[in-house]
């Protein structure tokens, strides 16, 4: 376990932290733009052979796109207790973004007959990526697809990566029935973001494809940049618990271990100023590993030997800066009076209060968006939400007498700026 003090820390030791596990991948980048250019010449025929290869699955034309029958019978096969948990999840899910929603359109006068205001509409078309590598994420689902839908988007596809069997798994086949979500196809990695970003004849282009996948998937939306919207950032999972001396050390060990079971390049760090509250945790995640399967619990060991761990800091004032240097993914506020450090964290995908408000929460059913923004970019990125489905036009309106008030400003920054049609259009004017 690393158990870090934050003024005995060096300068290469503080960096490899900050970075997490920064993932190089140029080597991937090179197998998307190869992979992408034959799935843009052969289309279907390309994106079923690399599926077979990457997936080991092989599948037919007529069978890459989830029938309707599909949907109902993964639906009904699903059992009813976790129908019943998708569906309140979704529910919660739907009424936080709807307050997100914007007014449809405003107009202010900023002067006498000059009127201007935004007119905000849906995106035309989206991809969400769902997806698959270590196991089955219908609440990935839930988190794009229901914004999607609140937001008005007219065309929704979603791509993920089908199962041993060629089949979408039935939580997300479920998922995709509750919310309303129908064009669903059984591809994902490199092949399923150029699908998606070219056309083929069997899966529709995209304008804007969202949604976290592997350094594979990640590489190919970099690659087809320039063909379509790739979204918010994803990479590994992250998350901070920010404790003081008052922190139930139970509680806190509990939540420590969450994002570090989601894989070896994943980051959970508890800071602290107290480090009676560290050694007590510590033990506590010793007794805890036993209760769970051996591939978490040697995630959770990998983790928090790499780039988890705890760090001690001086005070509760200096965890916050620390907090808003690393700028997490995930964090909880695990001190005496959490809502009192709220307005100090400046930097963070999601800021969870209290002893009884886990990751697991809002990563499920509380409601807010569960994808956010990783390494660092939570500085200057949000997690996704209705406006990743949204786009505004700007819109402006000046009557004759507004036009006679500022024909002359206009005229005079216009040839500052060299610009002779610009001046004309306004000085011509009758």
């Amino acid at each position: 376990m690393n158990i870090y003090k934050l003024s005995e820390l060096t300068p290469e030791k503080k960096d490899f932290i900050m970075k997490r596990a920064e993932l190089d991948i140029t080597e991937q980048m090179k197998v998307a733009k190869e992979v992408s250019d034959d799935i843009r010449k052969r289309g279907d025929e390309a994106v079923l052979e690399y599926t077979e290869k990457f997936d080991r699955v092989k599948l037919t034309a007529d069978r890459m796109k989830v029938k309707p029958e599909e949907i109902e019978e993964g639906y009904n096969r699903l059992d009813e207790k976790t129908r019943e948990a998708l569906a309140y999840a979704i529910g919660n899910i739907r009424d936080f973004h709807s307050k997100q929603m914007p007014e449809e359109m405003w107009f202010t006068e900023v002067d006498k007959g000059l009127m201007v205001g935004e007119k905000t509409t849906p995106i035309v078309d989206v991809c969400l990526y769902v997806p698959r590598g270590k196991g089955s994420f219908p609440s990935v689902l839930c988190m794009l697809a229901t914004p999607a839908v609140v937001a008005g988007v007219e065309k929704i596809v979603v791509v993920t990566p089908p199962n041993e069997q060629g089949n979408v798994d039935d939580a997300i086949l479920a998922a995709a029935k509750i919310i309303g979500v129908s064009e669903i196809y059984k591809v994902g990695g490199i092949q399923a973001v150029a699908a998606v970003a070219y056309g083929t004849e069997t899966i529709p282009k995209c304008h804007k494809i969202i949604g976290p996948g592997n350094a594979y998937a990640t590489a190919a939306k970099r690659v087809l940049a320039n063909y379509i919207d790739s979204g918010l950032p994803a990479g590994p999972s992250e998350c901070i618990i920010l404790a003081d001396e008052n922190a139930d050390p139970e509680k806190v060990a509990l939540d420590w271990m969450i994002e570090a079971e989601h894989g070896p390049d994943s980051a959970a760090l508890l800071v602290t100023n107290s480090e009676e509250l560290v050694h007590k945790a510590v033990k506590i995640v010793e007794r805890q590993l036993e209760k769970i399967s051996d591939k978490r619990r040697e995630f959770v060991t990998i983790n928090f030997n790499t780039y988890g761990g705890a760090i001690i800091t001086g005070s509760l004032e200096e965890s916050i800066d620390f907090v808003n240097e690393y700028a997490p993914e995930h964090m909880e506020v695990m001190t005496k009076e959490p809502f009192t450090v709220l307005p100090k964290i400046k930097n963070a995908g999601e800021i969870l209060l209290g002893d009884y408000t886990p990751v697991t929460l809002c990563n499920f059913v509380l409601g807010p968006n569960a994808i956010l923004p990783t390494g660092q970019f939570a500085k200057t990125y949000s997690s996704v939400s209705v406006l990743d489905f949204l786009k505004r036009s700007s819109v402006g309106y000046a009557s004759r007498e507004g036009f006679e008030r500022v024909r002359d400003y206009a005229y005079r920054i216009a040839t500052v700026e060299g610009f002779d049609t610009h001046g004309l259009a306004v000085k011509e004017r009758k």
